[in-house]
Parts: structure tokens; C-alpha cells; sequence
């Protein structure tokens, strides 16, 4: 079957993120606290573990567990051809990936790739922008856009929605799949301090359709313009959400819990209940 045409351009991300001044990025950080918290709650030990993510040598070189601490293999996302590095060997206990997915073409492909690269009961554990990040200005720049051009072009990537997230991991042939969502709001003093943000980050427009004319100052003065008034604050600031879409799942063994089968009850509900048929 052919593959549907790339979305994201993965090239242009790389060069993005090459360019940035080596100052600190808050989501980054963010992820990698919570990931620290998750990995504390389990009591397992992971003897053999990799990690995926922009800024290799800002990955952390060990992780912990309740149980112990461990090392971690670590990947640079977003270099070269292929959307999953080049990863020697397999049969990981663990398999982190955070910051990366949301800007993968093949996301069904990816998934399976790194299911692939697990050892029976391993972890598979993704932390990924969610569809409802910086959705106020993705409204703004729609908004801007038709007032001044007379139609909407794609500004803002879309993302991952969480309804979607529990299939995908089930088609990729893993096991108790799991998503949940950290949603933070982040407030900037203009429209204009966040797209600079944006920039800084490395995160512009990273879309294979995106708009080829450059952004005049029109069009920046309308879309600031309708994020204050839509996403603005009575003392001027505005508002936007960052959603952090957590996915896990495991590569099945024997030894994990099994749904039962259809009729398997041995007790019935209407005891459970204190009700009875008669």
C-alpha cells in the first residue's frame, strides 16, 4: 500500500531546533518532571532502557523506579531520514519517547516500530503534544487569515487527539494501553511574546503545506488582534493551553492480568446487589 504524503517536514523541524539559542525550554522540562514522578510509582526494574527525544544530551542518562535506578540508552529525535532512530538491538524493558510523536507522519508505523524493539512485558511509555495545544492560536491565525487574505491556511500543526490514542496503541499490538492527559494553561503578555516564544523554541510551522508567503504585519496585527479578544485577560495577558498526552502500554506476556472470558462469572450481580430474580 502506498503511504499517504507526509504531513510534517520532518527536515525543516531538525533545522528549526538546530537553530536554537542553548537557553532553557519550560515544556521540555516539564515533561521530563512528570516522567520522573510516573517512573517513581512503579516497582519494577528496567535493565535495559532507551529513551527518545529532541536535545539528546539534554535527556536524562538514568531514570528511578521504586524498585531501583537505572540507565538509559538515549536517541536524538528528528535526525535523519527515518522518524524512528536508527536503534541498534532490541528486547527493551523500557522504551521512553517524549516530545516526538506529534510531529510523526506515520504514527501507526512508528508505534510498531518501537513495539518491535520490546521484550516481552516491556513498557512502552510516550508523552506527546495534545490536539488541544495552543488552540487559541490556531482560532486566532483562522480568524486572521479570512479577514485578511479571504480564506484560512494551515499556521498551526494539529496534534493528537486522546480519544484516538488507546486504538492507536492497540494496533500496534500492545497490551493494558493507557492515555491520559496533563493540561496546563501558560499566560504571556501579548499574543506577540507568544509567538516569539514559538520561535525560540524551534517550534514554527513544521507542516509540508504550509503557507510559502511570509506572515505580513497585517496579518500578525489581526491575529494578535483576535486572540485578545477571544483568549485575552481583563489586565491584557493572554491565555494559552499546553496538553501533554501521556500513552503507555506493554508488550503482552503471559504474565499480566487477562481479561475474562464472556459468561466466566462465578458470582452474579443480582447478589452482588442484594437483589434476587424471585
Amino acid at each position: 500500500m502506498s503511504q499517504p504524503p507526509p504531513i510534517f517536514d520532518t527536515a525543516l523541524i531538525a533545522r528549526h531546533l538546530a537553530r536554537r539559542p542553548n537557553t532553557g525550554d519550560f515544556v521540555h522540562d516539564l515533561v521530563l518532571a512528570d516522567l520522573q514522578d510516573r517512573l517513581a510509582t512503579l516497582i519494577r526494574e528496567f535493565p535495559k532502557a532507551l529513551i527518545i527525544g529532541p536535545d539528546r544530551d539534554r535527556l536524562p542518562e538514568f531514570g528511578q523506579t521504586a524498585s531501583a535506578q537505572f540507565a538509559f540508552q538515549r536517541f536524538e529525535a528528528f535526525a535523519g531520514d527515518s522518524e524512528v532512530p536508527d536503534i541498534e538491538g532490541d528486547g527493551f524493558n523500557l522504551i521512553v519517547s517524549l516530545l516526538h510523536l506529534q510531529a510523526v507522519n506515520d504514527v501507526p508505523g512508528y508505534l510498531a516500530q518501537l513495539r518491535r524493539k520490546l521484550a516481552p512485558d516491556g513498557l512502552l511509555l510516550i508523552a506527546a503534544l495534545g490536539g488541544e495545544t495552543l488552540t487559541e492560536l490556531r482560532e486566532a491565525f483562522l480568524a486572521a487569515d479570512a479577514l485578511v487574505f479571504g480564506g484560512a491556511s494551515a499556521r498551526v500543526a494539529p496534534m493528537i487527539q486522546v480519544r484516538d490514542a488507546g486504538a492507536l496503541l492497540q494496533r500496534a499490538g500492545l497490551a493494558l494501553p493507557v492515555a491520559d492527559v496533563e493540561t496546563h494553561v501558560v499566560r504571556y503578555s501579548s499574543p506577540f511574546a507568544l509567538m516569539s516564544e514559538l520561535k525560540t523554541l524551534g517550534a514554527a510551522n513544521p507542516l509540508v503545506d504550509r503557507p510559502r508567503r511570509l506572515a505580513t504585519p497585517a496579518l500578525l496585527a489581526a491575529a494578535a488582534n483576535a486572540y485578545l479578544v477571544r483568549d485575552g485577560d481583563p489586565d491584557g495577558r493572554v491565555r494559552a493551553t499546553l496538553e501533554i498526552i501521556w500513552l503507555s502500554g506493554w508488550a503482552p506476556h503471559e504474565s499480566q492480568q487477562q481479561p475474562l472470558k464472556p459468561g466466566s462469572a462465578k458470582v452474579r450481580l443480582g447478589d452482588v446487589l442484594g437483589r434476587s430474580d424471585g
